[in-house]
């Protein structure tokens, strides 16, 4: 979030795979807050990822998740893409690809992950 702001380029923040699932849409929800809230300059969005699971999509919907990831029947997909339209949020049914998983550099310093993000960002 800083290095966005920094760079005065918008990002996306995608969760894990299925983390709406294990982790919950209200968790989700409050990270991405607080991740705004610490970083106000920072211009973001943020898509949790349901998997196949309709309860947890649905529990996004009602949570206020603005942009969910739900891979299963389209039957099912149709219907929640309704319930998040009348609700304000977007329902897509493919998980984006990731530009950058910072998973990977968990142990990493927060000045090598400012770096790597602005390198990606392409600071102005």
């Amino acid at each position: 979030m800083n290095a966005a702001a920094e760079a005065r380029r918008p990002v996306v923040l995608l969760s894990a795979p299925d983390a709406g699932v294990y982790a919950g849409a209200a968790w989700f929800r409050e990270v991405t807050r607080a991740a705004r809230e610490a970083v106000p300059k920072a211009e973001c969005s943020a898509i949790l990822d349901c998997g196949n699971d309709a309860g947890a999509a649905m529990a996004a919907i009602r949570a206020g998740v603005n942009t969910i990831v739900f891979a299963g029947r389209a039957d099912a997909a149709r219907r929640l893409a309704d319930i998040a339209a009348q609700n304000g949020a977007e329902l897509l049914t493919e998980r984006p690809a990731a530009i950058l998983d910072l998973g990977a550099s968990f142990f990493a310093t927060a000045e090598a992950l400012r770096r790597r993000c602005l390198e990606l960002l392409g600071d102005k």
